[in-house]
């Protein structure tokens, strides 16, 4: 897909290792992401040529890392005709390093915007005791992330969800939920003016984390809801971690049912016509007086 040797390279990878293993990880990575950007058509082609821009989310976690580092290696070289704009919502979380990713956006050379919204007091008064913080924060998040969107003139916002993301969401809604979804790796928002896309659709967890600790990102950790024990969402993921344990393969396996459904072989008649089902009759059976057996 690209030239390893090629001598220019985009900061985000200065320092890169140059072991072969490395070097497979990342060509993956950026070989697994482009799938997905291609695969689910997230390249807009506006009538007027003008060239699409993103919001790419950055937490200061390992998978926010990777996403901006392959999307700018795409960018730089020449597969991925948008323009990048990273931004960081700072929620006023206590001891959060504000500096950190500012100084590492700019030594990297990386357009972006920070913003500060004090989401976190507002989260710690409403959730009762006891009671997850994950859903309200994540909204709050996401309504400021899509004002940035608007206000930067962005037509997507690009979120850092990987393949283990969208399996675990898709368990969470099966065990919890009653219904059959998960995070699509496109959608449109509420109000129809903005595009959600997550390029690391396909990629692996494990396969961030190595990549961010291969680059030693300075990584950041949520205090938030990373500080909950608990959640129904660590239970999900230790429980597909036990069946990958049993059975290594079986998140890819589970994951690929995901892109393989059958509605006639599910349950929802919104889905599929099942009371407009019709068998063939020979014309042999249809003048016969006889009733068939049931089987």
């Amino acid at each position: 897909m690209f030239d390893d040797d090629k001598s220019e390279i985009h900061p985000l990878f200065a320092g890169a290792p140059s072991t072969t293993e490395f070097k497979k990880l990342r060509k993956r990575i950026v070989r697994q992401a482009r799938e997905a950007i291609e695969q689910y058509g997230m390249i807009e082609r506006p009538a007027d040529g003008s060239t699409p821009k993103w919001l790419v989310c950055l937490s200061g976690g390992k998978d926010s890392y990777t996403l901006l580092a392959v999307l700018h290696e795409l960018k730089w070289r020449g597969l991925l005709p948008v323009d990048l704009l990273a931004c960081n919502l700072d929620q006023g979380q206590p001891g959060f390093p504000a500096t950190v990713l500012p100084a590492f956006l700019e030594k990297m050379g990386v357009p972006h915007r920070i913003e500060y919204q004090d989401t976190y007091s507002i989260v710690v008064d409403k959730v009762p005791a006891g009671r997850t913080f994950c859903a309200l924060c994540s909204r709050l998040r996401r309504g400021n992330l899509y004002r940035v969107a608007r206000e930067e003139g962005c037509s997507a916002v690009i979120l850092g969800h990987h393949r283990d993301d969208i399996l675990e969401t898709f368990f969470m809604n099966l065990f919890h939920g009653g219904r059959l979804a998960t995070m699509p790796p496109k959608l449109v928002n509420e109000e129809g003016d903005l595009f959600v896309y997550r390029p690391l659709a396909h990629v692996a967890e494990v396969d961030c984390e190595k990549f961010a600790k291969a680059m030693d990102y300075p990584i950041i950790p949520c205090d938030l809801c990373g500080s909950q024990d608990g959640l129904q969402r660590q239970q999900v993921k230790q429980i597909i971690d036990q069946w990958e344990a049993n059975s290594p393969g079986r998140r890819q396996v589970m994951f690929r049912a995901l892109t393989n459904a059958r509605p006639s072989h599910l349950l929802d008649p919104k889905l599929f016509d099942f009371a407009g089902l019709e068998r063939k009759i020979s014309e042999e059976s249809a003048d016969s007086d006889e009733i068939p057996l049931l089987r």
